[in-house]
Order: structure tokens, then sequence, then C-alpha cells
């Protein structure tokens, strides 16, 4: 048996992110770890929390059977039943340390359990790079820097705007003022004649505005070999991908605020979505994101998993993607770390290894992370058996 021995909760600090991560120890000093990807926005404190008062359900129990725990954990704590991001990323971290304890028990990677291992190398884009410009010119040309690292896939927030210490504001109450609406086409369009034809471009609207903006707006993205558009709606709009589905060529991808099976059937269900976007930080976890992906192909769907959080969340979604059969280019921040006090808690961050816009495939065992312990051990918020 590989019987829990202790949970430890770590609430990260650093960089304008706050990265919660849990420890999983095994009577036998194995060791697993796990991300609730909450690390942008509000909400860290409460899933460390979550994790500790999940914490006895999980001490004890036998990481050989992490579908047994998980189930253990959404059948008997209520509030997991239609329950939203705090739950289920305090859940998700649980179930990728389990089963990077599983994997690294056998010498194996995580997705060699799935049986599936479809390509030695997967693509990534680059996401962060604009932060620092407000109007449309500068903006635009600050994807010269992921250009230059090798990047030929990017995404941006067209209409946010910038706040101190590096981080966004979408918009408010769904609607531009007329400036800012020219604005945020003004810079979609200069952002195409920046990168040229050959670059791979994605908008992410946050589901910022109204109908009669969004439809002006998608208008004008049909001039410009948009890949896809993200979150065109309110992540609760379902009726709205309903009534908008088929309008555009332009494919419309949403998922990073939706959790479990159940919820991506019902946004599968819409016809309004062409990439659905599990982050398997907050989506139920590791294998719920490989379910999700499964489910995906029977709608004909395509899968590009949302990542916004710690390497270690990267590390673990390069382990769902290899598992995925229709799996599209994965989402990175490679310039995180510009904060001086960005906190980098893997020896082995994913994001260094990626060449050309090209990430291969880890071998090694469990996630293939290999965490920095030094660094995130000031962050310690909570030890089952210190705290008991």
């Amino acid at each position: 048996m590989l019987t829990i021995d202790n949970m430890r909760v770590f609430n990260i600090r650093g960089g304008g992110l706050h990265p919660v991560i849990v420890e999983l120890t095994t009577k036998d000093g194995l060791r697993g770890y796990g991300e609730a990807a909450v690390a942008y926005g509000i909400g860290a404190n409460a899933a460390a929390g979550m994790l500790s008062d999940l914490a006895h359900k999980v001490v004890g129990a036998d990481a050989t059977y992490p579908r047994n725990i998980w189930h253990e954990i959404y059948d008997n704590s209520f509030w997991t039943k239609g329950g939203g991001a705090i739950v289920f990323a305090a859940l998700s971290a649980i179930d990728q340390a389990l089963w990077d304890i599983k994997a690294r028990s056998l010498g194996v990677p995580v997705y060699e359990l799935f049986g599936a291992k479809f390509e030695p190398t997967l693509e990534v884009y680059a996401n962060g790079w604009n932060s620092a410009h407000d109007d449309a010119l500068q903006w635009a040309k600050a994807a010269e820097r992921p250009l230059k690292d090798g990047f030929t896939i990017l995404k941006c927030y067209p209409l946010a705007t910038r706040q101190e210490g590096g981080t966004l504001r979408h918009v408010q109450r769904r609607a531009l003022g007329t400036g800012e609406f020219k604005r945020a086409i003004d810079r979609v369009r200069n952002l195409r004649k920046v990168v040229g034809p050959e670059v791979s471009l994605m908008l992410d609207l946050s589901g910022g505005l109204n109908n009669d903006q969004l439809i002006r707006f998608m208008d004008a993205c049909g001039e410009l070999d948009i890949t896809w558009v993200e979150e065109p709606v309110d992540p609760f709009n379902l009726q709205g991908l309903r009534n908008l589905a088929g309008r555009w060529p332009i494919p419309i991808a949403a998922g990073e605020r939706v959790y479990t099976r159940q919820g991506f059937r019902n946004l599968l269900d819409t016809g309004g979505v062409d990439i659905v976007m599990p982050d398997v930080g907050n989506c139920g976890g590791i294998f719920e994101a490989v379910q999700i992906a499964a489910m995906a192909e029977t709608y004909n769907a395509r899968v590009s998993p949302h990542n916004c959080a710690s390497s270690l969340c990267t590390a673990a979604t390069v382990q769902v993607w290899a598992a995925s059969a229709i799996g599209m280019p994965l989402e990175t921040y490679p310039y995180f770390p510009d904060a001086n006090d960005y906190v980098q808690v893997l020896a082995n961050p994913p994001e260094k290894a990626v060449v050309n816009g090209r990430l291969a495939v880890p071998t090694g065992p469990g996630l293939g992370a290999e965490i920095d312990e030094a660094a995130i051990a000031p962050f310690r918020c909570f030890d089952f058996k210190a705290d008991a």
C-alpha cells in the first residue's frame, strides 16, 4: 500500500502570483506534489484552507488508487457537488499529488498510466508578454519579444488595461467606452501587422463585452486570421454560446472556469464551443482532465489546456496533454520570472526547456517535476501531523 502519512500546504507569494502547493507523503517516504491553480486572481488563502479541510479524507488513504480518494472527496464533502473554483482547485491539487506518487512508485511518467504518449514534443504558446502598455501601437510591438524568443503562437488580452505590478484589469460591467473600443480593434490590427501572417494569434476576452460590442469586435477580427477567441461571453452564460454558435468563422474557446466532466458536458452541449480549455489545477485534477479531453472527442471538439499558475502546474498539464489524443498547443507564461520577487517552485521548470516554441514531453517518473524545497519552505501554512 501507498498509505498517505502526511499533508503539507504551501501558500506562496511572489511576483504578483500566489500558487498553492500541496505535498503528500507516504509512510514509505514517497512524496507527491500538486497545485491548486488559483495563482492568478483572488482565492489562494481559501484554497489553502480548503486543502487543510480535506486533509482528514486524504491522510490514511491509499495512493495506489487515486480515483477512490477522488470519489471519497467528491461524494462526501457536500459542497463539491455543483462546487466552484476553490473546492475543485483543492481537489485538483490532491489528485495531481496522488498520481505523482503512484507513478513515482512505479518509476514511470504519469501519462504511462493512461496508456498514451501521442507525441514526443508539444507546441506551446506565449501569454503574458504584454502588461506594460495601454496604447495600440506599443502594445502590439511588445509581441516582438516572444517572436525573438522563438514563439510562433501568441495569446493576448486586447480589451484589458494595465495595472501597477504587471497585472491586467479586465472590462468592467460588460462595456467599453467609444475610445477604448476603437483601441481594442486597433490593437489586434496592429498586432497582426507586427507579427506577420505566419504567426498564430489568439484573443482572450474574459467574457468582457455585451452582445452588441462583441458582435462588432468579432466582425472586425474576421479579417485577421485569428486562431480562436476565448471566453467571448461570461462563463455562466451558456445560452449566450448557444445563441452565437456559428455566427463567425473564428473558432470559440472556453473552459478555464468550468469544473469537472459534468460542467464540460454542459459547455459542449451548447454547440457553441470549438475548443475546450480544462485547467488541470482546478477542473478536478489529472484524470478528470483526461476524461474531459476524451469527452471533447465525442463532440468533435478540440482541447487546449488552460495553464496560468506556477511551473508545477505546467508540468502536470504536460502529462495530461501527452495522454490526450486531440491536444492543441499548451499555454505558458515565459515572462512570469521577470518579477524580482517571483518564486520559482521547481528546480526544472518546463518553461526554461522550451526551444523554438516546442517542449519535449518528459520521461522521468511522476509529474517529472523536481520541487525546490528550499524555495517553498518559508511559505508552509499547514502540516497535518504538526497541526493535528
